[in-house]
């Protein structure tokens, strides 16, 4: 379900966070369905509790998740998460145009190799 990259520069919490919205916004996780504990999850990572805390701590923040006292941490029903996650993309991918045009990529580049890369599924975080 999730992986870690230890050669990824970015936290480990931040990749279980966007892993798990990543599945959540894609709907692999259903609403109402239950995460893996806190416990479980660190030993199968072999990474420390508090790190699990500390990412689903954050994905309570976003609304992806709500606790339940006593029983773990479900996947939210808010589809006002998937809205804020695109519009979040669409902001980055604006970013990424206005630099490409600072450097000199033409729209028709650009055009070309987003559609190489959608096409071949190119998704990789280097």
């Amino acid at each position: 379900m999730i992986t870690i990259d230890y050669q990824n520069r970015m936290p480990i919490y931040e990749q279980i966070v966007e892993r798990f919205q990543t599945l959540i916004v894609n709907g692999a996780l259903e609403p109402d369905t239950q995460l893996p504990s806190v416990r479980n999850l660190a030993v199968d990572l072999a990474i420390n509790p508090n790190t699990i805390q500390k990412a689903y701590a954050v994905l309570e923040q976003q609304g992806f998740i709500y606790p339940v006292k006593g029983r773990g941490n479900f996947v939210s029903g808010d589809s006002e998460v998937k809205n804020r996650k695109i519009q979040a993309f669409y902001r980055t991918l604006k970013n990424v145009v206005i630099q490409g045009k600072e450097l000199g990529v033409t729209r028709d580049e650009f055009l070309e190799k987003s559609k190489e890369m959608f096409e071949e599924g190119q998704y990789d975080r280097n």
